[in-house]
């Protein structure tokens, strides 16, 4: 009877050994994966090619991609992350999306396209008027952007592709792009856009293909005016229109406007404090000709592809018109140093 258990313990422990070989071999096997690439070339910028062909209407993803708003959506999960209120859907194709709801859908819709009109990698990011979602439940966060029917409204949808691959984060003054134009144009990127919110958290690393693409995934905090808490706005048109872009310029570098210092009674919050402080380096000590060389690639662009970046966003006519004259102002001011 003993020897008969004995057996048939060997004999389970046998199987359970071989059942777990190919787990093991797998997990060494995504290991083996995320030390590959690392060593993969990191990238941030890519030539578009004619950039006066660029369709800004959709973007990134361009029109095959973007999600039908009569289309079928499916609740999965609600994303406690971030200030945003945000959840994920599926469509009826099997796409997985990404939604944002609040003061930001507009703002980074609008963002995403003009930084990738300059060249710059970034999420295919769409804006609907509204949509409808099955399986709805009550939002813990932004459940008066939805109605009790499931309808959402002023959401940007981001789609996940199967294709990519998320490393982690990167910082902006520790990374291997320093010094490179194409880095120092994605600097100036965010002083054009306004982007306040230029932390370490809303930059990403994907893998796609045999290459690892540095990209500003979240660009919500855009199009208003930097500031402190109490001065700072997005997604506000005459703001950003009102806004300073060029702060003072010498023959070898160029300083643009970036606040991001907090109001000087939150210092008690001394990390933060600092942290803040800092981004404001982000826009400084920008070589000229790299500032030039950014203009002039934005040049390009008509002015019904500016508005269209925005048209996009839906935003209204007028707000189109005030942000279309604004962009244009600031690019011609890139061309004029």
């Amino acid at each position: 009877m003993q020897r008969a258990k004995t057996t048939l313990y060997f004999t389970v422990l046998l199987m359970f050994l071989m059942l777990s070989a190919p787990l093991t071999a797998q997990k060494k096997d995504k290991t083996k994966e995320k030390g590959n690439a690392a060593n993969l070339p990191g990238v941030v910028w890519r030539d578009p090619g004619d950039v006066a062909s660029l369709n800004l209407l959709y973007g990134a993803g361009g029109k095959e991609h973007a999600p039908d708003p009569n289309g079928k959506f499916t609740f999965v999960k609600e994303d406690a992350q971030g200030t945003s209120p945000k959840f994920d859907v599926t469509d009826d194709q099997g796409v997985h999306w990404k939604v944002k709801l609040g003061q930001e859908p507009q703002s980074e819709t609008a963002a995403t396209r003009l930084l990738w009109a300059a060249g710059y990698f970034v999420d295919e990011d769409y804006y609907l008027a509204e949509f409808k979602v099955t399986s709805m439940p009550k939002l813990h966060r932004g459940g008066k952007f939805v109605s009790a029917d499931g309808t959402v409204h002023r959401a940007r949808l981001e789609r996940k592709s199967k294709e990519m691959e998320e490393l982690g984060t990167w910082d902006w003054f520790a990374n291997p792009l320093q010094g490179k134009r194409e880095f120092n144009g994605l600097r100036v990127m965010m002083s054009l856009v306004n982007d306040w919110d230029i932390s370490t958290n809303n930059n990403s690393i994907y893998e796609i293909g045999d290459e690892r693409r540095y990209v500003v995934s979240d660009l919500g905090a855009s199009l208003g005016k930097t500031g402190n808490n109490f001065t700072r706005s997005k997604s506000s048109p005459r703001d950003y229109a009102r806004s300073k872009f060029i702060k003072k310029s010498n023959s070898e570098f160029v300083d643009f406007v970036m606040h991001s210092r907090p109001f000087f009674l939150s210092v008690i919050n001394i990390p933060n404090y600092r942290a803040r402080t800092r981004m404001e380096q982000i826009a400084k000590h920008i070589p000229r000709d790299d500032a030039k060389w950014l203009g002039q690639r934005l040049s390009q662009l008509s002015e019904e592809q500016v508005s269209d970046c925005f048209r996009a966003a839906g935003y209204t006519p007028e707000e189109i018109a005030i942000y279309t004259q604004a962009v244009r102002k600031r690019i011609a001011e890139l061309n004029a140093l």
